[in-house]
């Protein structure tokens, strides 16, 4: 795990070498937390890349980086899980290698297949790679988007880097918001891909190869993306033994892959299914006793460590928790530095410190991140089967459904029953995204125009629904099409981001054995009724581990990575949060209605409304242009 940047001259633009190292230096050590192992820098006419080193595979001098190996040289972030077979089949046909590293293996394979042999890589990775011979960029990025990358063109100069922070170090880069940016991530709690918050740079979507040359302009290739949901049919006992005893393989193979290291390796341990099962199988594969990492709070509807400490007993961990006591409004700045853009997911706190807490004993984590989406362990989709028979009704009745929801007023919705009421004959005659828009959409398409002051307004029919929308429409069903959209949205932009960013603070490298390739094919060809039989989530995935886990933790609801920010926006937070929302500064950029998020906190804090997340939101993104734009 690394951190990467660099640039390259367009249209003949000139960089006076020294002024270039110099450059470069600046933006290795924007992002010197990703790699404090080592830095090293390349340049070579019209293209400077540097790199920033966390030793985990061939630790040795010989495997820094940027490496090169005749004509092509890279600059690389991640873990090829599969670079040994890749080596040996190289080897087979001639290849030879002077180190053990997988950046070796990746360049070789490079040189022998061209663009097809990142198809062929099982990993994380992002990717700068110089062709000299062909004068030519390439930028390449995962299937999943485990790994980040940015990029953005400035004064003729294709600049990129793992972290916004690194492009921001350019002399004379204009640090202009994106608004259109901002209103989605205001639906969302995350900024989408392609889009960042700053206006100019954009994100490199996962399984995607973008090209450049000096005298082109970049072109972006998807490669690969997540295979669609299949139809649902029966499957015979047989078949779904058969297919738990494959579920169990795949899994068991990826977390023994991703052991692989020259450093200590331990796994972040909540207490749910998908983390329990990833331990549960480390310490199979281990001889002594895997090293465990679990954050609580003093809230009990927040802390799961006792389910933690059960299943570390059980698989005879050593175990580490702590309990997180957070002085809220300073660990903001923190994150929204660390960040480098608004973000809003409140499980970044947790995130933030099991990572600091992991890395006083080791340099590698595996976690469980993507059980939940290939697998179907959120409660959502529990509840977007339950919508399933709306389909089925006849068209007049649904529009009749949705024409008596339009008719009660916003007032009369305001009362009970009325308000319940609006909401179930609206989901009658809705279509899939707008029932999937009220579980993944913090601030809603209606709420907006009150929300909104006179900067945001233009942005008002540019619908969130149109980036999920795609994802819903032509699957077998709305709980398969919601797994499948926040595969491709809420997981690679939101969930992967957290981890990254959270660990990387402090040279943590996270690896997630559930973002296999070979498994997350597996589980896209496993029907709906396998992974959620009768109404039990993740029902496939807790039959296949129900051996290796204690039952409570295979039976218990799932919790989450619930921070208490309902509780905080009333006690510790609040005065805080009331001081920037009455600030001048946050008056006076226009964003908002004048006084909105001041009667969000004291709807809130009267405990009129539960309005914390998006106050969290709003408060993020306005320290976030503190910290960024001001």
């Amino acid at each position: 795990m690394c951190g990467i940047a660099g640039y390259l001259e367009l249209r003949r633009a000139a960089i006076d070498p020294s002024v270039a190292a110099q450059r470069l230096r600046e933006m290795a050590t924007a992002i010197a937390h990703r790699g404090p192992d080592d830095e090293g820098i390349y340049i070579d006419g019209p293209v400077g890349l540097t790199h920033r080193r966390l030793s985990i595979i061939d630790p040795a001098p010989h495997g820094r980086q940027p490496m090169q190996r005749g004509p092509i040289v890279v600059s690389y972030n991640g873990e090829i899980y599969n670079y040994r077979e890749l080596r040996r089949e190289l080897e087979s046909v001639g290849e030879e290698f002077h180190t053990e590293t997988d950046t070796e293996v990746l360049l070789a394979a490079f040189r022998h297949w061209g663009k097809q042999a990142f198809e062929r890589f099982n990993g994380m990775f992002a990717l700068a790679l110089w062709d000299s011979s062909a004068q030519r960029l390439i930028l390449v990025r995962d299937r999943i988007g485990k790994k980040p990358l940015y990029y953005a063109i400035h004064d003729d100069v294709l600049l990129f880097g793992s972290e916004i922070k690194a492009i921001l170090t350019w002399p004379d880069f204009k640090r202009i918001p994106d608004l259109e940016a901002i209103h989605h991530y205001l639906s969302l709690q995350y900024v989408p891909a392609p889009w960042t918050a700053f206006a100019g740079i954009k994100t490199l979507p996962p399984g995607s190869i973008l090209t450049i040359t000096p005298d082109s302009e970049p072109t972006v290739r998807q490669y690969w993306s997540p295979p669609s949901p299949v139809d649902d049919r029966a499957f015979s006992q047989p078949a779904a033994r058969e297919a738990e005893e494959k579920t169990l393989f795949l899994l068991k193979s990826a977390v023994e892959s991703r052991m692989v290291a020259d450093v200590p390796v331990g796994a972040f341990l909540s207490g749910g299914v998908d983390s329990s099962s990833v331990c549960a199988l480390m310490a199979a594969a281990h001889d002594r006793p895997i090293k465990t990492f679990s954050i609580g709070f003093d809230e009990p509807d927040f802390d799961e460590r006792q389910y933690a400490r059960m299943v570390a007993e059980q698989i005879g961990a050593d175990h580490h928790e702590e309990v997180v006591r957070p002085d809220a409004a300073s660990l903001l700045q923190d994150l929204v530095w660390q960040f480098g853009q608004p973000f809003a997911d409140p499980s970044a706190i947790p995130t933030y410190f099991v990572s600091q807490l992991a890395r006083k004993e080791v340099t590698v984590v595996l976690t469980g991140d993507g059980g939940d989406e290939f697998f179907l362990g959120y409660e959502r989709y529990r509840d977007f089967a339950a919508l399933e028979r709306f389909e089925h009704w006849p068209a007049m009745m649904r529009g009749a459904a949705r024409h008596a929801a339009s008719a009660i007023s916003p007032a009369l919705a305001s009362q009970r029953p009325f308000g319940g009421l609006k909401r179930r004959l609206a989901m009658v005659g809705a279509t899939r995204a707008e029932r999937y828009a009220p579980a993944m959409l913090y601030f809603q398409e209606a709420d907006k125009p009150l929300a909104y002051g006179g900067a945001m307004r233009e942005f008002l029919d540019h619908s969130s629904l149109q980036i999920l929308a795609p994802f819903l429409d032509g699957v077998p069903s709305l709980p398969a099409g919601a797994a499948w959209a926040d595969s491709q949205t809420y997981l690679p932009d939101d969930l992967l981001v957290k981890v990254d960013v959270a660990s990387m603070a402090f040279g943590l490298e996270a690896r997630a054995p559930f973002l296999d390739v070979d498994l997350i094919e597996h589980a896209q060809s496993l029907p709906e009724s396998l992974k959620i039989p009768a109404g039990t989530l993740k029902g496939h995935l807790k039959q296949t581990v129900r051996d290796l886990l204690p039952p409570i933790v295979i039976n218990r609801p799932k919790m989450g990575f619930g921070v208490p920010i309902d509780k905080w926006f009333k006690d510790e937070l609040h005065d805080f949060a009331f001081d920037i929302f009455a600030s001048e500064a946050a008056r006076s950029r226009g964003l908002f209605a004048d006084g909105y998020a001041l009667g969000l906190l004291a709807d809130h804090a009267s405990g009129r409304r539960q309005n914390h997340t998006r106050l969290w939101a709003l408060l993020m993104l306005e320290l976030w242009f503190r910290e960024w734009i001001d």
